[in-house]
């Protein structure tokens, strides 16, 4: 993938960078692999707004990932890369040998022809899905189960990866993409590579008029708020705010928020690096 930079011909286009798409082989997804999807503006069943600043946007349907890979031992030849407006990861259409189709996450360096497979005999090369126990130590890994047969849960957006650094005894030893080190069991499956489009995060959208097409309104901050609104709202001019914090006065800034007993402590190693 590379990025693409626009003459100012417009407003919106003075600072705007977008992807070429060059890796994009159709803009067709596949029919029996999409399924319909419903908006909500952010209304819950009463029509009550519960979630603000969500409404608008183009009209999108859901294509169905296989996140679990749990097709064992039939090879699938890559038949198409493709957009899609519900990740930031581009996603792969698959070809079965017993004729099924299936969409999974695009790692980086998969091509249309690329023949992948899942299981315990599959070879650790891009695409494939191993369980841990499998996969050489020092792989980079994506879409990581964190439960046995529930499907990858970890490291999904574009760019992502996880590293696996060691095996002892039921438990893989996994460098998560936030730098934190945990235990995961070594029956869980994941995918060799890192995930595709990889520049993401370097693209600029140019103008407010893209956030709307993605379903996002404006956001208000709370300092410009009344103190009936918001806990930062309210003051004369510019005298107001405080200890910043959210809309229900949790704070922000550092406030951990985890739960001090939360069962899955007992499987993390170190903990994330604080910025």
């Amino acid at each position: 993938m590379s990025l693409k930079k626009f003459k100012p011909i417009t407003p919106g286009q003075r600072h705007k960078i977008n992807s070429d798409y060059s890796e994009i082989t159709t803009n067709v997804p596949e029919k029996s692999l999409v399924a319909p999807m419903k908006k909500s503006g952010g209304r819950n069943n009463d029509g009550r707004m519960t979630m603000r600043y969500m409404g608008g946007g183009h009209k999108q349907r859901y294509r169905i990932i296989d996140f679990k890979r749990d097709k064992h031992e039939v090879p699938a030849t890559v038949k198409e890369i493709e957009y899609d407006p519900n990740r930031t990861a581009h996603i792969a259409l698959l070809f079965y040998a017993d004729g099924e189709k299936r969409y999974i996450i695009a790692p980086n360096g998969l091509k249309v022809g690329d023949v992948v497979v899942a299981g315990k005999a599959a070879a650790p090369n891009v695409g494939n899905a191993l369980f841990l126990s499998d996969i050489p130590l020092g792989t980079v890994i994506h879409n990581i189960e964190l439960k046995p047969g529930k499907g990858g849960a970890i490291a999904r957006g574009a760019g992502t990866y996880a590293q696996l650094n060691a095996r002892d005894g039921r438990y893989a030893i996994v460098k998560m993409p936030s730098g934190e080190t945990r235990m995961i069991l070594t029956t869980c499956i994941a995918t060799i590579g890192s995930v595709s489009n990889s520049e993401h995060n370097l693209v600029v959208s140019g103008k407010a008029g893209r956030s709307r097409w993605l379903g996002r309104r404006p956001r208000v901050r709370g300092v410009v708020m009344n103190p009936v609104d918001h806990p930062m709202g309210g003051g004369e001019g510019k005298n107001s705010g405080g200890h910043p914090r959210s809309r229900n006065s949790i704070p922000a800034k550092g406030y951990k928020t985890r739960d001090k007993k939360k069962y899955s402590d007992k499987f993390i190693i170190e903990r994330r690096k604080n910025k």
